[in-house]
């Protein structure tokens, strides 16, 4: 069994493959009765989308999204609500069938796993699969209304400053670098999570470290608190909004560690890629909080009757 979907009670599934011809999402369990246009999903797909700079992947990909159920005269309709993206610039032809496996992809690991792998640009495993969950993301936010989210890259490369240089640099020496996205949620309620199995800040973790190039997640005061005394890390301040695995009310506050770029062409890997694909991993971030805090809100609601006490 290969697991593509994620959640609960709001629950979405991921499909297609980096130049296949098109990718997208299925989302269920979003409520009845809210406002929902392609315009709503664009907005987010067109922070997340490739070729805008020369800091970024320069496939050129509008990512434009249809909605092709699941919404009737403009309202969501409680049933599945299916999202497709066309792939208008792949270039599959880039990727013989018999190239070796790359070093640092998922290649072998897929290879392994189904005795066969789509070598057209990692097929499944690549980041253009994140379009989907951005898009998917944009309709969890419906769900959130009193939820706002915002992620920004921090660091690029062990530095807090001067990316474009380091970025270009790494670029023209035909390699790449790691970054760090911090997100912050306000307005969640105290109450959202559940105690043990289903904690709020265990289901963040692991649907940021569902995401492609993400090697590590810290909340709050993160790997920090490990080098802390006891009454120093009383501060609930340093809980980042979640403590036993139920939010508390204040901000959530999280971190979120990119690896480098795998595809570099100092390891002989040709094609399009970010020199740092942290920098287009914000929105994406965004969508996995998104998603997890939609699903449970609605969780909570199905236990406690209601909104938080």
């Amino acid at each position: 069994m290969s697991v593509n979907g994620f959640g609960r009670l709001f629950r979405f599934a991921t499909w297609g493959e980096s130049h296949g011809p098109a990718i997208g999402a299925v989302v269920d369990g979003c409520p009845p009765g809210l406002a929902l246009a392609e315009g709503d999903i664009q907005h987010w797909l067109d922070l997340r989308r490739p070729g805008t700079s020369a800091s970024v992947s320069p496939r050129a990909e509008p990512d434009r999204v249809r909605i092709l159920s699941g919404v009737y005269r403009g309202l969501t309709t409680g049933t599945p609500i299916s999202l497709m993206i066309d792939n208008v610039d792949a270039r599959p032809q880039d990727y013989p069938d018999d190239a070796p496996p790359r070093a640092g992809h998922a290649d072998a690991a897929y290879q392994a796993k189904y005795g066969l792998r789509d070598p057209r640009g990692g097929g499944r495993a690549s980041a253009r699969e994140t379009a989907a969950r951005v898009a998917a993301g944009a309709v969890a936010r419906l769900v959130i209304p009193e939820v706002s989210i915002a992620a920004r890259v921090v660091e690029v490369g062990g530095s807090a400053d001067g990316w474009p240089e380091l970025i270009e640099a790494a670029r023209a020496a035909g390699s790449s670098l790691g970054a760090i996205v911090e997100c912050v949620a306000r307005g969640v309620p105290a109450g959202w999570g559940a105690p043990v199995y289903a904690k709020l800040d265990a289901e963040l973790a692991g649907a940021i470290m569902s995401v492609n190039a993400v090697k590590g997640v810290e909340i709050g005061a993160g790997f920090g608190a490990a080098r802390l005394r006891g009454e120093d890390n009383a501060d609930p301040a340093l809980a980042g909004g979640i403590t036993g695995g139920i939010a508390t009310g204040e901000e959530i506050a999280l971190r979120a560690a990119f690896k480098p770029t795998a595809s570099v062409a100092m390891l002989g890997v040709s094609g399009r890629h970010d020199p740092c694909v942290g920098l287009r991993g914000a929105p994406v971030i965004e969508a996995m909080v998104a998603l997890v805090l939609a699903d449970h809100k609605l969780l909570h609601r199905a236990q406690c009757g209601g909104e938080s006490r």
